[in-house]
């Protein structure tokens, strides 16, 4: 039951049930017979059966599309409420809801805030989220 939760956070429950034996399909060395995607929600889901205090997604949620990305983080938000949650990204739709962003320029922190308040006073993320979100978006 905890396997199949997880799954179903990670959006993953839908490709295991559509694989010839579900969960007890074998995973080959390095998640070669699956996608990069799906190798992502399958990590996601191993992370979330062992209900850590503290996780940290480093760049976890690049290979999914944008609509799997909001469904995953929406559903990660309910089970993670009690832990710590790191996330390593270079989307800011994935990041958008966080506490706090830290934005990065080589190597260096030249910002820290919530989206809102760095889209009013950080520039090099408002270039990014011009580069990434229409205006609808980002007003």
């Amino acid at each position: 039951d905890e396997v199949r939760e997880a799954a179903e956070v990670a959006q993953a429950l839908e490709f295991i049930s559509g694989m010839e034996q579900g969960f007890d399909s074998v995973i080959a060395q390095g998640g070669a017979n699956v996608s990069g995607g799906q190798k992502q929600r399958l990590s996601i889901a191993r992370a979330i059966v062992r209900r850590p205090a503290i996780y940290l997604f480093d760049d976890s949620f690049s290979a999914l599309d944008f609509k799997t990305d909001a469904k995953l983080r929406a559903a990660l938000k309910q089970v993670t409420k009690q832990s710590t949650v790191l996330i390593v990204a270079q989307r800011i739709s994935t990041v958008v809801d966080a506490d706090c962003i830290l934005v990065l320029d080589e190597g260096k922190i030249v910002g820290s805030g919530t989206h809102r308040e760095l889209l009013d006073t950080n520039e090099v993320y408002q270039e990014i989220a011009l580069s990434q979100l229409s205006e609808e978006e980002i007003a």
